[in-house]
């Protein structure tokens, strides 16, 4: 007996159904983003390996999917190197490229490439998957989606209060409640130089960064085994358990950062991106989160997260700013800033709350029976006029059983099937049958399309 075909761990096949979620989230990503301006462009799934090694860190970099180079790639190495070289030195030999880990790198790349085309400030945005060979597990997969949307060439505090629009009006969209958590690196630097710790900037930011998931206690425990003292873990207490409002807590942190001129800076740059949201209004909630990281490494300026209030999930949408994106490829100096939209977590938090509307899922809407040779051959030309009129249209294949036809669209969940026999021919109409209530009757191709277009 043959072995039964199975796909790699960490990937999914999408049936119709899933597929069309999936395509309703994407399709109102897409336009959200169109609606702001932003342009679509594409990258190739494969990069040379050049182009993405080293961009990630080390543990980025064991993530990579290599590609093996084509032909005999075993003819550079020798047997002697072949024995004694490391899994990553090997790769190195006989790997020239590698799938996409994420869309930003890319980006990068696609920008110092053509810069000579673009009209800066450059607004992009791009949905396509991306790759990691990383442990499947619930929520996490080695091939998923990114979403993303990114503005370059331009220093001003508008492109983020613009990607903020963005992100409320797309869960408008969806139906999904939300808290928009916003912080700012520059604060984040400030805090660790009040603390006399500017060069645990990483450790303390990567500690705070886990205090809703473990707690304060063990927070405190991972700064001490940092190598805080005692002293540097006190001060930071109020900071990371500062509350209230966004202008009482400005007021609190530009207290307690008045000897550091980047933190006072990051405190005004996250003034004047909350006032001007404010102005516009948002249908959700926008909080200063001092707690909040995401990537010190990478970011520069304001940053920014997205959590569903009503499930219980991680992160379904981050960004930030960050200066210097085209350096790793010799082009210093270009500033940019970028959201990017958890396409499988939103997934996830739709369907649990049941928030895919009818049309979301939508298929055929007619079907027509066939009785045979002739009457199908009249029935396509119906089915012409309905796809016209815009309505999903079929003409059943086979001239089956009638049973089997009109299971056929109870199972596709198509709501008229339509009767076309020898008499409904001479006579110039259809019996057109409501699959939900069973009434039957007898119209004209252009009364039945009018029919199914006000159901």
């Amino acid at each position: 007996m043959a072995q039964k075909p199975s796909i790699p761990k960490g990937t999914r096949d999408f049936g119709p159904t899933e597929m069309a979620r999936r395509n309703y989230i994407f399709d109102t990503i897409r336009s959200v983003y169109r609606l702001y301006g932003y342009r679509p462009i594409e990258t190739p799934s494969m990069e040379n390996l050049s182009t993405l090694m080293g961009k990630y860190g080390e543990e980025g970099d064991k993530l990579l999917f290599k590609i093996l180079n084509s032909g005999d790639f075993t003819r550079s190495v020798s047997t002697q190197l072949y024995e004694e070289a490391t899994a990553p030195q090997l790769a190195a030999k006989f790997c020239e490229k590698g799938l996409r880990y994420d869309l930003t790198v890319p980006f990068a790349r696609y920008v110092v490439q053509h810069r000579e085309e673009l009209q800066l400030p450059f607004k992009r945005y791009q949905i396509q998957p991306v790759w990691r060979a990383d442990k499947p597990q619930r929520g996490r997969y080695r091939e998923f989606y990114q979403c993303d949307a990114d503005v370059v060439g331009s220093d001003s505090l508008l492109n983020e209060v613009e990607l903020l629009q963005i992100i409320d009006e797309v869960f408008r969209r969806f139906g999904i409640r939300v808290a928009i958590k916003l912080n700012n690196r520059k604060i984040l630097t400030g805090i660790a130089e009040v603390m006399g710790a500017a060069d645990k900037i990483i450790d303390i930011t990567v500690a705070i960064d886990k205090l809703d998931k473990i707690g304060l206690d063990a927070v405190n425990a991972e700064l001490a085994s940092a190598g805080l003292s005692a002293e540097q873990v006190e001060t930071l207490q109020p900071i990371i358990t500062l509350s209230g409002t966004n202008a009482e807590k400005l007021q609190e942190i530009r207290r307690v950062l008045a000897a550091s001129a980047t933190g006072l800076l990051g405190c005004q740059e996250v003034e004047t991106v909350i006032e001007a949201v404010e102005r516009g209004g948002l249908t959700n909630a926008l909080e200063l989160d001092l707690t909040l990281a995401r990537g010190l490494n990478y970011y520069t300026g304001c940053i920014v997260e997205v959590k569903a209030l009503d499930v219980e999930i991680g992160s379904i949408t981050g960004g930030g700013r960050y200066d210097n994106l085209t350096g790793i490829f010799g082009m210093p100096g270009l500033s940019g800033v970028g959201i990017s939209f958890g396409a499988d977590r939103i997934y996830d938090v739709l369907g649990q709350l049941d928030l895919y509307p009818a049309e979301a899922e939508a298929g055929t809407q007619l079907l027509f029976i066939n009785f045979g040779a002739a009457e199908a051959a009249h029935c396509l030309q119906l089915a012409r006029a309905a796809r016209a009129a815009g309505i999903a249209t079929e003409v059943y294949p086979d001239a089956a059983k009638m049973k089997k036809q009109m299971a056929y669209a109870n199972a596709r969940s198509i709501p008229f099937v339509a009767l076309v026999g020898e008499s409904e021919m001479q006579a110039g109409v259809l019996t057109l049958k409501n699959m939900a209530t069973g009434e039957q009757q007898q119209l004209s191709i252009a009364d039945a399309v009018a029919l199914i277009q006000q159901t």
